[in-house]
């Protein structure tokens, strides 16, 4: 059996506000609307990743502080981390934690989303 990924859903109180964000900040591409008044599902196209962004009741609960126990963030890989982070904190994006080097050729740094979401931006350099 082969698995493949196919997409990561997301919850938020306001998913076209949610999907605006992901557009914007990250160049991600609407790709469809979902029901209407109000939307029930944003799909955005996210370098390749689907992302379904569900417009949650207002019953549901935030999500958890991390770092928590199961899916906790979404990674990004960019070419220039610093050039990256100087454009997010540019554009108002809160940054978790700073760029750190994670080991040889890794460097990382966090931002936080919509509805708390945590996304690692990162570099790989490969070792020459």
């Amino acid at each position: 059996m082969q698995y493949a990924c196919d997409h990561v859903h997301l919850r938020s109180r306001d998913a076209v506000k949610a999907a605006a964000f992901y557009v914007e900040t990250f160049g991600a591409r609407e790709v469809k609307r979902v029901g209407a008044d109000p939307v029930q599902r944003m799909v955005l196209d996210l370098g390749g990743l689907t992302v379904f962004i569900e417009q949650a009741p207002a019953e549901t609960t935030p999500a958890t502080r991390t770092p928590c126990l199961g899916i906790e963030h979404i990674g990004l890989r960019v070419a220039n981390i610093d050039a990256a982070m100087a454009e997010l904190a540019a554009r108002g994006v809160t940054v978790r934690t700073g760029i750190t080097e994670r080991g040889p050729g890794l460097r990382i740094a966090f931002v936080e989303g919509p509805d708390g979401a945590l996304i690692e931006i990162l570099e790989r350099r490969s070792e020459d």
